[in-house]
């Protein structure tokens, strides 16, 4: 076996599970941005809300 195919597949194992957590972490990050778009939006509706019922109690 050559020297470089034996460090080759000695070394695949280590970057693959790299790779994996590399990925999750990733993952992670995207959906804490997603959240975080969509606390942002909640929050508009819910001011927006607000506004709305407070014109109704003025009107009845």
């Amino acid at each position: 076996m050559a020297p470089e195919l034996y460090i080759f597949s000695i070394c695949l194992p280590f970057v693959t599970i790299l790779l994996v957590f590399g990925m999750r972490y990733y993952a992670q990050i995207q959906q804490a941005k997603a959240r975080g778009a969509s606390d942002e939006a909640l929050a508009a509706i819910e001011t927006r809300l607000a506004a709305i019922e407070k014109i109704l109690k003025d009107v009845g």
